[in-house]
């Protein structure tokens, strides 16, 4: 149940993220220099590759906080399964704090929730939080849900080592919150980051923590061995935890209560969503600038080991007024230094599972300069909402049918022979060995190198909503290591191994042509702003 009262309050938990101690950075080297007129032409590719990037990161300084680290400190893993075995394997191996922050934990993710168990008892001074959103968690209460799968972690270990949080949107309130089913109520905003943090480390990836997303949903998944990009995103889970309700277990059927703590950084936003924001916005900004961000000096890393730079993003709109998030700024500003002559060598390779990218975006991809240029997405047939049941199950021809204005877009631009998109599939979703993709990010590779230098990856599934309605966090790698260049190009790579090139031929054929219902499916689409 959801308490209407704040003087329902807990103990405190935590000191308020405003109060987050800040430490001094200590110098970081190997700043990428500005390329000269003739930079591209370089025959030394180290030169030449810091050369062409430095354009990018002189302009990311100023909108994103960042730090330098070397390329081994970024690991990238492949599979569902090898994510699911690294987390719990991070997990069992726990000392200090487990944050974990998803759109939702699977409702029989008993293994998950054994694995957390497990750690806390081996280790009396091990903490957890846990960051999920409110109406996905909750969804099919009083039946077993997220919060009644988490509510007797607490029970067990105390409020002082276990706490979980449920974030609710201030868009979603009042007479639209009691009539609007919960089928579809998440389309004014969800908390949708996905970052799994076990003491000093940190998995970056688009996946939620459930079955699928360990077996047979292909996303992508990057563990950065980073004290200080680790403490960055713990600083930003920490901030919004503060901003959400508090699980806590109740003899209800339902087996939990959500409380709105006394000592919360802002006004619950049921009562007072205007207020709720202006008190976010206060806490938050201060959290993404460049310029106020903390700036933590916690990794021992040789200063002229430092050749790979990571942006930390963070994509907080409904939270934010003035909007100050990074996401969009910074996902702009690359793709439009690509439209620069310098880089008509270079090459781009974009990809989300529900393809409906913002048209600010569209737009940029197909202004850049570069060629040999790829757009990766789900095939119909491993699209999660395929064959499902009601109206959601009209979704993939929707996103068919937006492929198919892309592919359309493409061949009236100048990319007309040297962009693609290409469809994943492997097996059909609901049969045996079917899986469904829902992989997100860019990876850019600078003219005359074999691999990309800057990848971004992170939970935005860059549409309208995203960058409206849900919160998103994400990271921008800008490196000169050539090694994590190479398995950058590998991820790249072994992406495109279930793929088919679709063709304007393609979406001409009757089985790909779309009826009159997809005007609904569309309709849906522009009301969520894309799928999750």
């Amino acid at each position: 149940m959801l308490a209407r009262s704040t003087s329902r309050c807990c103990t405190k938990l935590r000191a308020p993220p405003s109060r987050l101690s800040l430490r001094v950075a200590r110098p970081q080297c190997r700043q990428f220099s500005s390329p000269s007129s003739g930079a591209s032409h370089s025959t030394g590719p180290n030169t030449s590759s810091a050369g062409l990037l430095a354009p990018f990161t002189n302009e990311l300084d100023k909108i994103a906080p960042s730090f330098r680290i070397n390329g081994s400190q970024v690991r990238v893993l492949q599979t569902p399964a090898e994510f699911y075995e690294t987390l719990k394997d991070k997990i069992r191996m726990a000392e200090k704090r487990i944050f974990l922050s998803t759109l939702y934990i699977g409702k029989s993710e008993k293994e998950l929730i054994a694995t957390l168990q497990e750690a806390l008892r081996a280790k009396p001074d091990l903490k957890l939080s846990i960051l999920t959103d409110a109406l996905r968690g909750t969804r099919e209460a009083p039946n077993p849900s997220c919060a009644s799968l988490l509510a007797p972690l607490i029970s067990e270990f105390g409020p002082d080592r276990v706490e979980i949080r449920m974030y609710h949107t201030p868009n979603l309130t009042g007479i639209r919150k009691k009539h609007i089913p919960k089928r579809i109520n998440e389309g004014w905003g969800l908390q949708h980051m996905k970052l799994y943090g076990i003491d000093d480390e940190i998995i970056l990836s688009g996946a939620n923590l459930s079955s699928d997303y360990f077996s047979d949903r292909q996303d992508r998944y990057h563990v950065y061995s980073s004290r200080d990009i680790t403490e960055h995103f713990s600083n930003l889970h920490t901030a919004v935890s503060s901003l959400s309700f508090l699980v806590k277990p109740s003899p209800d059927p339902s087996g939990f209560e959500l409380v709105w703590p006394e000592d919360n950084s802002a006004i619950s936003p049921l009562q007072n969503p205007k207020k709720f924001v202006a008190e976010s916005t206060a806490l938050l900004s201060g959290l993404i600038s460049p310029k106020t961000a903390p700036r933590t000096a916690l990794d021992d890393t040789p200063a002229e080991k430092r050749d790979t730079k990571v942006y930390m993003l963070a994509q907080f709109s409904q939270l934010l007024s003035p909007d100050t998030s990074t996401e969009l700024p910074a996902l702009s500003h690359v793709l439009r230094t690509l439209a620069a002559p310098q880089y008509a060598n270079s090459s781009w390779t974009f990809t989300a599972g529900y393809f409906n990218p913002a048209p600010s975006l569209t737009k940029l991809l197909l202004g850049t300069a570069s060629t040999n240029n790829v757009v990766i997405t789900a095939s119909p047939y491993a699209n999660g909402f395929y064959q499902s049941p009601g109206v959601s199950g009209l979704l993939p021809d929707a996103y068919t049918l937006l492929a198919r204005r892309f592919v359309r877009a493409v061949h009236e631009s100048k990319h007309r022979g040297t962009t693609v998109l290409k469809e994943w599939r492997k097996g059909t979703v609901g049969e045996p060995g079917g899986w469904t993709y829902h992989a997100k990010g860019l990876w850019v590779t600078m003219p005359k190198n074999e691999n990309p230098s800057i990848s971004l990856i992170g939970s935005s599934n860059y549409t309208k909503r995203s960058y409206s309605l849900d919160l998103e966090a994400n990271a921008l790698i800008v490196t000169e290591n050539e090694d994590l260049k190479k398995r950058l190009g590998e991820e790249q790579r072994w992406l495109q191994d279930n793929t088919t090139v679709a063709t304007r031929e393609d979406f001409a054929k009757t089985e790909r042509r779309v009826g009159l219902k997809v005007r609904i499916a569309m309709m849906i689409v522009q009301l969520v702003g894309g799928a999750l």
